[in-house]
């Protein structure tokens, strides 16, 4: 087969199986996720389960199995993020198969559409406007082929590509059309790590672990020093009984470890990706679901986010003498000139049909750099002439008349699109030179129906909303008003815009709509929110916005968009519903405000316990503690607690300075627990009327009441289900102190009044001063518990409008398998 005849009908079906059979096929795993060996791995061997898994070897070796019971916990909540995370995998790699790019090939003279997969060395794959390159290759065919490879060299202006032109992957089209025949493919492609870089489903580059990560760190650096003390401690003490001195070093060691605190986190973050994968998004970076909560400003491209992708004719307006027949041929033969139509031109298409004996000499397809498309046609008498069809705004003089009447249909909300006709090359460096008029095509965009309450809820959560569009800002503006958004009144002409960094933010900050913004003017407007100290998401579908997608801290594509536009984003609407967003805020909010509740609880308890190791070496006292009393302690006032709170409705705003919070009220809280406990158990121990079992027991009592306090604190504000969480943890407590046979297995015994009255006015007293510890820091946590009153008391925000059962949901999954 020659070159020529390969350019024009492919590989044959004999060609390509012959690749297939030497190995040359496009073969890259992309994964959408971490293998299990890898999930399995990342939650079995970590720093805190080697300590923990130690000490439960040392137990069963020494002691009673009661005593060892704290092991047992960490395998079934490593057991149950195990699988949670393997749910949160499957959902995952579900939706990349359904989101994956399925690029059209030519084979056998005939074009057809397969995955990247099926892709062999030598397929000549077709290109159209928004198609991503996949594979690298060599250009067969072009048609005014203009390829972006700003994500590759950095450089935003568009490639112009002629056969024999080199074109790598990762690079996209954003006017034009053409083919290339694959020169690289499988691992030997830039796209091996591209893509299954896009696409990896990662824990890493989070704010929230990244603060987590710090606390681990500074109480692993406390507890070995603590840890050698007490050991030291308890044998010196107890140097009479070994086996009682180890039982009591280990219930020492094992609560100043926050085991469940990583592991709720990654559980919080796996089941926010299950509940947007049941939303149809799919989630291609995991932190993006946190990104997202803490965005402030929302940036909207309007066509395709707004609006729907489809368009309908309102009105055909010819201007002067202009005839309306020849007209609608003409623009019936536009719409046929590029191969791959967008939503405008398809509107065309489906309205006026090809005139007969009209010929397509010459075609230059829609650039949204240059706004609009034109053609080189021949009339059944001969006469040729260039035809422009684009922007009236761009193509047309400031003044002219005919603007007049643009604005006038752009404030009803259509969009124009000005007709004219040229005796200009359409190859001239500026066509539209001479151009006369012809008429005016109003095309009505279809609003999605759900964009106005999308708009309504990120302006109920003080979101920014700035609408971002190609289009005349007339036009935008008016949509936008329709929609409720404020500031809609006042569109800007992006055309007007300043280029100092300092000045553009100041407009963009002061402003919501803006019209006729250039590709790399978004990316500039985006760079400049940020510059302000903006949390900026960007949403969009085309090949315009992909610049700015990459450049936000959060890009959102529509999963009908272009090939490019998914492929930088973090977050893919698969269903293309705007309105999907709220859920993804209101997960990552949901993960946020939990884990942070959830990180005081397990850190109050880390502070107390080396409080309470350091007062028994200095003292040189028995521990007041056996392992199983530890055991009971932390289930109750931090592990399953903990566990319903992670997965709780949320609707506060992430903000910085996660670790400063957390510590402003575990300390104190945790120094209070100490304090009190121990107190209690030096005024028990010098009543020589009573033993060890019952100031343990007396003990124990003192720190779970102000433990529970802790927790009652934490729950704020108080909802039905939190109120009962926390009534019902305290039975759980009281089941123990009077069942006689849960006495036994726990050794808790409480003998007669004095010692554990005097706990209980101990742990009222640590309680008050709790509250007072808590109203200090209240007016940072204000937010907190405002936006949780909001949403705990109606849990009906669009956020989370089923959080709370699905939270059940996952919960009960979880606890029985």
């Amino acid at each position: 087969m020659t070159a020529a005849a390969e350019r024009a009908t492919g590989l044959s079906s004999a060609e390509v199986a012959e690749r297939v059979s030497r190995g040359e096929v496009n073969d890259v795993p992309v994964r959408s996720s971490r293998s299990t060996a890898e999930i399995v791995r990342a939650n079995v061997l970590t720093r805190f389960n080697a300590i923990i898994g130690t000490l439960f070897v040392v137990i069963m070796t020494v002691g009673p199995v009661q005593d060892a019971l704290f092991g047992f916990i960490i395998v079934a909540n490593t057991g149950i993020g195990i699988i949670q995370e393997l749910r949160a995998k499957r959902t995952l790699d579900n939706l990349a198969v359904v989101g994956e790019s399925h690029p059209r090939v030519r084979r056998d003279g005939a074009s057809r559409e397969l995955t990247n997969a099926e892709i062999v060395l030598g397929d000549l794959v077709e290109l159209g406007s928004g198609d991503r390159v996949t594979v690298d290759g060599r250009i067969s065919e072009a048609d005014a082929l203009e390829v972006d490879e700003s994500l590759l060299t950095g450089e935003a202006d568009p490639v112009l590509k002629h056969p024999g032109d080199p074109v790598l992957s990762g690079s996209f089209v954003v006017a034009g059309s053409g083919a290339f025949t694959t020169t690289k493919v499988g691992r030997e492609a830039y796209a091996a790590q591209l893509a299954e870089e896009a696409s990896r489903f990662t824990l890493v580059s989070s704010e929230l672990r990244s603060g987590i990560d710090t606390i681990l760190r500074y109480i692993t650096w406390l507890l070995i020093p603590t840890a050698i003390g007490l050991i030291l401690s308890q044998l010196y003490v107890n140097k009479q009984d070994v086996a009682e001195a180890v039982r009591r070093m280990v219930a020492g060691i094992v609560p100043m470890v926050p085991e469940g605190l990583v592991l709720l986190t990654s559980m919080a973050f796996a089941i926010g990706v299950i509940r947007l994968g049941r939303r149809q998004c799919l989630v291609q970076e995991l932190p993006a679901i946190e990104g997202l909560a803490r965005v402030d400003t929302v940036c909207l491209d309007k066509t395709g986010t707004l609006t729907e992708g489809g368009m309908d004719v309102a009105e055909l307006r010819p201007l002067g003498d202009a005839d309306r027949g020849r007209t609608e041929r003409v623009l019936g033969i536009l719409g046929t000139a590029d191969p791959r139509p967008n939503a405008s031109l398809q509107a065309i298409i489906d309205s006026y049909p090809v005139g007969e004996g009209w010929r397509l000499l010459q075609a230059a397809p829609f650039s949204s750099a240059r706004k609009w498309s034109g053609a080189v046609l021949q009339e059944p008498a001969g006469e040729e002439a260039t035809w422009l069809l684009g922007a009236p705004d761009v193509l047309l003089p400031a003044g002219h008349p005919a603007l007049a009447e643009v604005d006038a249909l752009g404030e009803q909300g259509l969009r124009v699109l000005l007709l004219g006709r040229s005796e200009t090359p359409l190859d001239a460096p500026d066509p539209a030179a001479g151009l006369v008029p012809v008429a005016l095509l109003a095309l009505r965009q279809r609003v999605r129906p759900d964009a106005a309450q999308t708009l309504a809820y990120f302006r109920q959560q003080n979101v920014a909303a700035k609408v971002i569009s190609g289009d005349n800002a007339v036009s935008v503006g008016a949509v936008a008003a329709s929609l409720g958004l404020p500031g809609a009144e006042d569109p800007v002409d992006a055309r007007t815009l300043p280029t100092d960094l300092a000045l553009l933010a100041e407009v963009v900050e002061k402003h919501s709509v803006f019209g006729r913004v250039t590709p790399q003017q978004k990316r500039d407007m985006v760079g400049a929110l940020q510059s302000r100290g903006h949390h900026v998401a960007m949403t969009g579908d085309g090949v315009n916005d992909v610049l700015a997608l990459k450049d936000a801290d959060i890009g959102v594509a529509m999963g009908a968009g272009s090939e490019a536009t998914r492929a930088v984003a973090q977050i893919v609407l698969l269903d293309n519903r705007f309105s999907t967003l709220p859920q993804v805020v209101g997960e990552g909010r949901r993960v946020i405000g939990n884990i942070e509740r959830v990180a005081n609880l397990f850190l109050v308890k880390t502070v107390y316990s080396v409080l309470l190791a350091l007062a028994v070496i200095i003292c040189r006292v028995p521990y007041p503690f056996l392992p199983r009393h530890s055991t009971v302690l932390s289930a109750l006032t931090i592990g399953v607690p903990g566990f319903f709170l992670a997965l709780a409705p949320n609707n506060e705003r992430a903000r910085p300075g996660f670790v400063r919070r957390v510590l402003r009220f575990a300390v104190p809280a945790g120094l209070i627990a100490g304090t009190a406990s121990f107190t209690c158990y030096l005024l028990a121990r010098a009543d020589h009327a009573t033993g060890q079992v019952a100031d343990t027991s007396s003990t124990t009592l003192t720190l779970f009441l102000v433990a529970l306090w802790v927790l009652a604190i934490i729950a704020r504000p108080y909802t039905w289900w939190r109120v009962l969480l926390v009534l019902a943890m305290g039975g759980g407590f009281a089941l123990v102190l009077v069942v006689p046979w849960l006495q036994t297995f726990f050794q808790l015994d409480l003998i007669g009044w004095r010692d554990p009255w005097t706990g209980v006015g101990i742990s009222v007293g640590a309680g008050l001063l709790l509250e007072v510890v808590w109203r200090m820091i209240r007016p940072e946590n204000d937010a907190t518990s405002d936006a949780g009153a909001d949403l705990g008391a109606d849990a009906q925000t669009d956020a989370t409008p089923d959080a709370t059962p699905d939270a059940g949901a996952d919960i009960v999954a979880g606890a029985d398998k």
